[in-house]
Parts: C-alpha cells; structure tokens; sequence
C-alpha cells in the first residue's frame, strides 16, 4: 500500500512507511485528534522534523510530508512509563535522509572499512582458498607411491620391487620382518559401523588410508574416516585407539573436529569433521605448477599470516597436555579465509613416554629421537614450516635437516633480518634455546609480520602497535641517550609486583634506598634496581643486579638489556651492541632492542647498521617514529647528506611531541650543512620558521652571515629573494654580532662579540 503522507513516495510495510517512517494511516486521520498530539495552527513555516530542510504547505511538509504537529503532555493520570531515549528527536539518517533528496540511492556498503579478513590479523591480506566439492576429492585411482613406502617400524623402503620382480603393496620388510600393508581397506559402497557409507579414498597419510563417507544418521553429512597405513602394525593401531581416548575433549574452531570412532572388519577408524579447502603444501605445489614447474615459496607476509593464524591451535593443545609432534604445512588446510588443523594422528600425552612417535623428516627437531617430543620440539616444527613456506631450501631434509641455511643464501632472510632471527629462535639446537610456548611465538611472528608489511608498503602511514615487553618510546628531542630508549614493562606476574608498584619516589638515590630490603628478591626487583642504579650512575651496582639475574636464570634477555643500557651510559658502544643484538635475537619481533641497537651502532660508528635499523624501526610503528628519524637524520648529517637528513625529519608527523624539536633540527642541519646560495636561502626561512629562543636564532643567522660573505668575495649574492651585495651582508653580520652581545652575560664574550663587530665596519676619520 502507498504511503498517504502528502508528497511521500513510501510504501507502507508492516504499518509504516519505509521511506518517511510515518504511521500508514489517511491524512485525515493524522489531524484528528490523536493523545499527546495536536495538528499547527500554522500556515506555513520550515518543518520541525529534525534534519529535514522542508517547508510546511497546507499544515504538511513540502519534503518528508510529515503534518506540521506539535507534541503535548497529556494531563491524564500519572504513569509509571520511564521516557528514555527513543522518545528524543533524532536527526534524519538513512533511509529517512536520503528520501529528502529524491528517489531511494543504493546504501554504500561498509564491509571493507568495518571488516578485515582473519588471516593477515589485519595487516595483509591473503587470497582465500575456494572450497573444494567433496564428491570431486576423491582419488580415482588411490595407490601410495613407491618411494612413499617404508616400514612402519624400521623406516626401510619396503615393496619397491627389483629386476624382473614387481612391486608389491603387501608383504615383509626384508630388514626387520616386520608386516607391511599399503592397500586401500574400503570400497565405495562399504558402511562402516552401520551408519558411514564410503565414497572412497581422499589421501593417504603418514598413518593410514583417509576415506571421504556420508554419515546416514545426520542428514547425509559429509564425514572423513582415517583409518590405518598398516593394520598389521601394533604400534599404528595403538596411537589410533589412543586417538579415540583423549581427542574426544578436544574442541576448537582451528582444529577439526572428531566425530567418533568405529571399527570394521577388525581395523579402527576415526571418524572426523571433512574440511573442504586445501591444504598449505597443496597452495606450494599450484603456485609451483603456475611458475612452469619452479618453486614459487609464498610472500613472507601471507607465510607468516598463515602461521599466526593457526598457532592458537597449537597453543590450546599444549594447554590440554598435549602435543602435536607433526606440524607440517600438509596438515594444515585453508578454507576460504580460515584455517583448520588436521591429521591429530600424532597427538599424544606430554610425558608420554610408551606410544609412537609421529613426525616428518626436515621438520621434527633432533632431540626427539633421544629425549622425546615436547612443546619446544612443536616450536621447531613450526619454525620449519615457516621456512619451508617462505624459501625454497634445497637440501632442507639433509643438509639442512636440523638447520637454517645461511641468510645470504635465501632471498627472504637476506632482506628480512627479524624473519631470519626468529627462525634461528624457533629451530635453535637446544630446545631451551627455543620459544617457550606458542603464544610467545605468535606475538613475535605478529612483529615480524608488521616489519614485513612496513617494508613492502614504504612511505604508507603507520599505527602504534602495542608491546607486551616493552612501554612505548616518550621521545620528544633529540638527545640520544639511554633515557631516550623504551622501557621494559614490569611483569605483574612476578611474585613482588605489586610491592613494587607501591615504591613510587622519583629520586633514584631514595627508590634505590627502597629497593634494598624487599620482602623478597625476585627478577622484577633486581631489574627495578639496576634501573635505579642506571638513573644514580652507580655502574657497579647495575653489573652486580645483571650477574644476579643471570645466574638465576641464563634466558633472562632482560638482564642483558639492563647491562646494554649500563654499556651505553658508559660509552662502552661494543658492549652496548653486542648486548642489544642478543637481546634482538631473543625477541625478534620487538622494536626496542632495534632501536638501541641503532643508537649502539650510530654511536659506535657504524652507521650503515644504524641507519637500516632506524628506518624499519620508523616504518613499523607510529611510536617509534620520532625517535628513529631522529636517529635517522643524526646518522645523515654525519655523513654531510643534507637531503637525507631533512627527508628523515620530515618523517616526524607534526602531532607528535617532537616535532617542534625536528623543526630546529631542520633548521640546525641547514645552518651546518648548506653552502651554496639556495641552500643558504633554505636555512634562513627554516630559522624563521623554527621555535628558537632568541640566542640561538640569531647564532644560526651570523653563520649563514659569514658563509655569505665569504661567497660574496667582492660581488653579490642570490639571498632570500634578493641580491645582496658584500657591503649588505657585511652590515646584516655587524647587527647580528651587536645582537649576540646583547643577548650574552659573559662580559668578556660580549667584548668579543662588540670587537668582531668593529671590526667589520668601515672606517672612518670622523
């Protein structure tokens, strides 16, 4: 039905009008007398419907139609009814604004401003996988590969046939005896337990047969049976049926679910959720395939989106009490824009020392085979997925079984530094070596990514990233200095955190003082100490606080930051560089340990160092970004490249607390640095344009003065729009030599400043 409004063009739907939201009653009805209501005795006069630019017509709007009406209290009996904020007036919006402008526009969607896809964390964006028709998955002709046959209990290669004798799928490892069977157990057509009719195989893993199946009792769903490689294998059949034991509880939407577990014809199959995408190792072979036949690693950006994606996963195993042990870019499948983990053949008990272990060359750490699997041996099969997405490593299940290649020989590591130094954390020899857990890791892999992302999009704004470790740099000049670096953020967990918030004194001599008698001495009190020590210059009292946090524990990164700090502050810039590149090692996504690392080598003299680190460290994060092109043009005056240095200051946003400071800066490098007329013209407009006090400003134009003059040499001088002549410039320097007398205290200097004056001027006999 039509709207009745005068001048609306709506339709009423469920009682209103979806255009001017009016009551879907005749314009009669709508003078009537209604409560709380009363038609305007006005003629005409703008309209009173918030946001509406109409005229009231004949006692109804010219534009949204709504009767020109005046509310009235109504003097009836009290109510109990509250009022609230439906009942205000609300400025037109929507639908009920864009019907003042004529006709009904399309809405505007807001999908990419409001929403981000889930793998990239909002950083990068990584194309979505198109889900696979389950009925087109299966293999028509399922048969695992010759060099894919091995023994289940030796690992020898098994029926791979000789001269004149044929391969075989079923028989006896001729090292150990043992059984071996690598034929398919279920035919399309079989039901399994009375209820899962196969459709046929999908793919066979590391422990058996994977069959795809419709469940009969759920409405035809779409099931997978993993069953066994080798049923004759005791040690297979156990881990399945501990499978069916512990993985019931396992629930998360990054994992795949298990269903259920049933037996056929005296083999057991778990019966689990079929993920329809494909999986990592799948997305390297078709970009493989796409680059005629050579390998095609992935972006480091969207190998490492993929991993952040999927380690809560891995996380919340590990929080069960158990471990994953084959982490490998197999088992992990994308669909569309989400990720599944796979294949829990291998899952088992943390301490677990009597079932199989399960993994894969080139990605399960050396210490397994002698100490077992653990969370650090998960770590390392994480950090060789990562490698494996992200470079092509010839010889990664050899000669690089157990190792990282060297950097220079991997395109990705050679460019991404933090990238290399994470993988040399996760697959570090010693397991201690490692990532303590796997959100440790996923926050370092989260900075990393943002290094990446920096790199790729130079010159793009960026955001604050949030610290766990570390507080945000409060640069506001230009000083360099340990003061100037990021603190460490105290660790609430520590058993004295919250004494340690109650010692708030400024004065490092009265905290230190505080700081001698805790109630008990743990690492947050001696980093709390050792900062107070760096604050009093108490070096020894800062060592003495690093070698006891060092021999509680060894991994303590912290302590090796406190002693860069203490190296620093000494000048000891060899010390300082070596303790805050460990430190980089340890946390190789955090911006802290670049930025000090910076400011070492700058100060060091290494200034090709310094200068890489400064210039990630301010494409990564908005907050690091004064401080870094601080550095950045510090390390460029130094090396007389004006240009440089200038662009490196027009890096400071000027909302920042520093970018006053980085306008004197401006002006201080182009006093010091420029030569020529241009150059020269440059620094006097940025002096102006400077916040200097009056001593230096008129310090900064004597010097521009004198280079001048000298230029001037007997003839003139393009100067600030101007030609100036050797006798101009000459009495502009005399002024600004009598300015700086004035401006100084020293008596003696002031009579310096008079007596250059002097002698610049011309003489004369009067």
């Amino acid at each position: 039905m039509k709207c009745r409004q005068p001048g609306c063009t709506g339709t009423i739907i469920d009682g209103y009008c979806d255009v001017c939201g009016m009551p879907g009653v005749a314009p009669a009805q709508v003078g009537r007398a209604q409560p709380g209501i009363r038609p305007s005795t006005r003629a005409t006069g703008p309209c009173r419907q918030p946001g509406c630019s109409g005229r009231i017509i004949d006692g109804y709007c010219d534009v949204c139609g709504s009767p020109d009406v005046v509310a009235v209290i109504p003097s009836g009996p009290a109510t109990t009814r509250t009022r609230t904020s439906v009942h205000l007036g609300s400025t037109a919006l929507g639908s009920a604004r864009a019907s003042s402008f004529g006709g009904r526009p399309k809405r505007h969607s807001s999908t990419e401003r409001l929403t981000t896809a889930r793998i990239g964390a909002g950083l990068t964006r990584v194309p979505p996988a198109p889900a696979i028709d389950a009925g087109k998955a299966v293999l028509a002709n399922p048969e695992v590969p010759l060099d894919a046959r091995v023994c289940p209990r030796c690992g020898a290669k098994v029926g791979q046939g000789a001269e004149n004798v044929a391969s075989r799928s079923e028989g006896f490892c001729p090292a150990c005896g043992a059984l071996y069977s690598f034929t398919v157990k279920l035919k399309p057509g079989d039901v399994v337990a009375g209820q899962y009719e196969v459709v046929g195989a999908l793919a066979h893993g590391g422990m058996g047969w994977i069959y795809l199946a419709k469940d009969r009792n759920v409405s035809g769903r779409w099931v997978v049976l993993k069953g066994l490689l080798n049923t004759g294998d005791a040690d297979a059949l156990a881990a399945t049926i501990g499978e069916q034991r512990f993985l019931a509880r396992v629930e998360h939407p990054l994992i795949v679910e298990i269903y259920n577990f049933v037996t056929h014809d005296d083999a057991g199959y778990i019966v689990m959720e079929y993920v329809g995408g494909r999986s990592l190792k799948q997305l390297l072979k078709q970009r493989m395939t796409t680059n005629n036949g050579e390998a095609d690693p992935l972006p480091v950006d969207q190998a490492l989106a993929f991993l952040i994606e999927i380690l809560p996963a891995l996380g919340y195993l590990h929080e069960l009490g158990l471990l994953y042990c084959d982490f490998k870019p197999d088992n992990v499948i994308q669909v569309g824009d989400s990720l599944k983990l796979i294949d829990l053949g291998g899952v088992r008990h943390i301490g677990d020392e009597d079932s199989a272990i399960y993994g894969t060359v080139g990605y399960q750490a050396p210490e397994v085979a002698t100490l077992g699997p653990s969370i650090a041996s998960d770590i390392f099969t994480v950090g060789r997925t990562l490698l494996v997405l992200c470079a092509e490593v010839v010889g990664y299940q050899s000669e690089y079984e157990f190792r990282i290649p060297p950097a220079e020989d991997i395109p990705a590591l050679a460019e991404h530094d933090s990238l290399y130094r994470l993988l040399l954390k996760c697959c570090a020899t010693d397991p201690n070596d490692r990532f303590t857990s796997a959100e440790e890791l996923r926050l370092q892999m989260l900075g990393v990514l943002r290094e990446v992302v920096a790199t790729a999009n130079p010159g793009v704004a960026t955001t604050a990233a949030s610290s766990v470790l570390f507080e945000a740099p409060t640069v506001a000049t230009e000083r360099y200095g340990m003061r100037q670096l990021p603190r460490l953020r105290p660790d609430a967990s520590d058993p004295q955190a919250g004494w340690l918030a109650r010692v708030s004194t400024e004065d490092p001599v009265q905290r230190l003082a505080a700081l001698s008698a805790p109630p008990g001495e743990s690492p947050q009190v001696l980093l709390a100490r050792g900062d107070a020590a760096l604050e009093a210059n108490n070096p020894k009292l800062v060592d003495d606080c690093v070698r006891k946090l060092l021999l509680k524990d060894p991994w303590e990164w912290r302590a090796v930051w406190l002693a860069g700090l203490n190296a620093l502050q000494e000048k000891d810039y060899a010390t300082a560089q070596s303790s805050f590149n460990a430190v980089y090692g340890q946390v190789p996504g955090e911006l802290a340990p670049k930025l000090a690392l910076a400011l070492a080598c700058e100060l060091g003299g290494e200034l090709d160092i310094a200068e890489n680190l400064y210039r990630t460290c301010a494409a990564t994060d908005a907050s690091y970004v004064t401080p870094a092109a601080f550095g950045l043009a510090r390390v460029r005056a130094a090396r007389n490249d004006l240009p440089g240095s200038l662009a490196a200051l027009e890096l400071v946003p000027s909302t920042s607390r520093g970018y006053p400071e980085s306008q004197r800066l401006r002006a201080r490098h182009l006093v010091n640095l420029a030569v020529d007329p241009a150059g020269m013209t440059e620094a006097f407009k940025a002096v102006g344009q400077a916040r200097l006090d009056p001593r230096t400003e008129a310090e900064y134009r004597v010097v521009l003065y004198q280079r001048a003059l000298a230029r001037a040499n007997g003839g003139t001088v393009p100067l600030s729009g101007q030609t100036m002549t050797e006798s101009m410039i000459r009495d502009l320097l005399v002024a600004g030599y009598l300015e700086l007398a004035r401006l100084t205290e020293d008596q003696g200097v002031r009579a310096g400043y008079v007596d250059l004056a002097n002698a610049l001027r011309p003489w004369s006999l009067l």
